[in-house]
């Protein structure tokens, strides 16, 4: 069953954290942390059935604090990471930590999670991400195309690279796997230097260059560094007239990043000439928190913000396919006559859709993973809504 309309899902906490089980390419699964300062916070483990069109869940408990932000490894489907507030003597600390989830629950799980006798489950603490003297951590960042062993903390104004290593007292086996409470033992930092308290707000590990380059956000600034050296590559100054909310790698370009802020606008860069942005958004009417590009069709970017909406534009003229899309050879009965078809000059871009199924301020939007035609977007009062590319746009890209 294919329909557009969307699914509404509804927490029970306010909720803001947001991120696809990254490592599942066959089901349809994303993970949901809550913010609730009376109660155990929960990570909701939403899977969507796409033939039913409908929502089943599983609930883990995050005893940890509320969580500000969750991210899941590329490589293994029952390990994630949480971003959380923990109180200690009056005071707010920012923390990370990298969990499992029980064995059962990678791979989604049917029964009746509503069931009044079913009880939460707790998470498996592998490790801490806390280095207390570098202060709060905002994200924490996987590497891309690893194997889940790398990762990268953002904390006030230090990049803290965190590699998977075994102690003297463990075994080599622990290097190959979660299963026990391995470690990460701090690779490399760098440190923000400039007027000011300089505090890093968002970053994402670039899929390019084999993995060796991170974008940061910091107030109004974009920075680019090398995980390698741990050296700044490039920085894009004043990017936006407000502070950036977030940023975004483009799948299959590998100089071009989006990112979104305060002054209600989205950017697109090249980073090899960063005077000025390729092309800029502004559809939103208030601070935008999100953007995201599709992982297959870069040409389709998701926008979520304050103003409640959630945009899907169709971004074609900066995408890697900038005069059409030509399929495969074998999907088509005369590739020559298709290919001769194809426009000869750049298409244009446009707002596919504007999705109004949120009351509240949108914090949160991403992609499938199994599925390059579905996304999730999640507003603070803990509506999570599940929609799908329009059937038009979707042949039109494929056909």
């Amino acid at each position: 069953m294919e329909d557009d309309a969307p699914v509404i899902y509804g927490l029970e906490f306010q909720a803001r954290a947001l991120t696809p089980q990254t490592a599942e390419t066959d089901a349809i699964r994303f993970l949901v942390g809550t913010q609730s300062l009376k109660y155990d916070n929960q990570i909701h483990i939403i899977d969507f059935d796409d033939e039913n069109n409908i929502i089943n869940k599983n609930v883990l408990l995050h005893q940890a604090g509320e969580i500000w932000h969750i991210s899941a490894s590329p490589a293994d489907k029952g390990v994630l990471a949480t971003c959380y507030n923990k109180t200690t003597d009056s005071r707010v600390q920012a923390c990370a930590a990298v969990w499992r989830m029980p064995k059962e629950l990678e791979s989604g799980s049917h029964e009746s999670p509503d069931d009044p006798a079913s009880t939460a489950q707790t998470l498996e603490l592998l490790c801490h991400l806390d280095n207390s003297a570098q202060g709060n951590v905002a994200c924490v960042v996987w590497e891309p195309m690893g194997d889940g062993k790398k990762v990268i903390s953002l904390a006030d104004s230090h990049i803290l690279l965190w590699d998977l290593q075994p102690s003297s007292s463990q075994a080599v086996i622990f290097l190959l796997s979660f299963e026990q409470y391995p470690f990460y033992q701090l690779a490399s930092s760098a440190t923000l230097e400039g007027r000011g308290q300089l505090k890093f707000t968002a970053g994402r590990w670039s899929p390019h260059h084999n993995c060796t380059q991170v974008a940061t956000a910091s107030d109004t600034t974009l920075r680019g560094w090398d995980t390698r050296s741990m050296s700044q590559i490039y920085c894009i100054e004043n990017a936006h007239g407000q502070l950036v909310r977030d940023l975004d790698f483009n799948p299959n370009k590998q100089y071009y990043l989006a990112s979104c802020g305060d002054d209600c606008k989205v950017k697109f860069w090249d980073t090899r000439n960063v005077t000025e942005p390729v092309k800029t958004l502004e559809e939103h009417s208030h601070w935008v928190w999100s953007v995201r590009y599709n992982h297959s069709h870069d040409q389709l970017v998701l926008t979520g913000s304050s103003d409640s909406r959630v945009i899907l534009s169709n971004m074609v003229s900066i995408s890697s396919e900038p005069f059409g899309h030509l399929v495969d050879d074998g999907d088509i009965s005369d590739p020559e006559e298709h290919h001769a078809e194809k426009s000869k000059e750049p298409l244009q871009d446009n707002v596919i859709a504007t999705y109004e199924e949120h009351e509240d301020s949108v914090y949160a939007v991403d992609w499938a993973s199994a599925d390059p035609w579905l996304f999730a977007s999640l507003s603070y009062d803990g509506r999570l809504v599940i929609n799908r590319v329009p059937r038009a746009l979707k042949y039109h890209i494929l056909l």
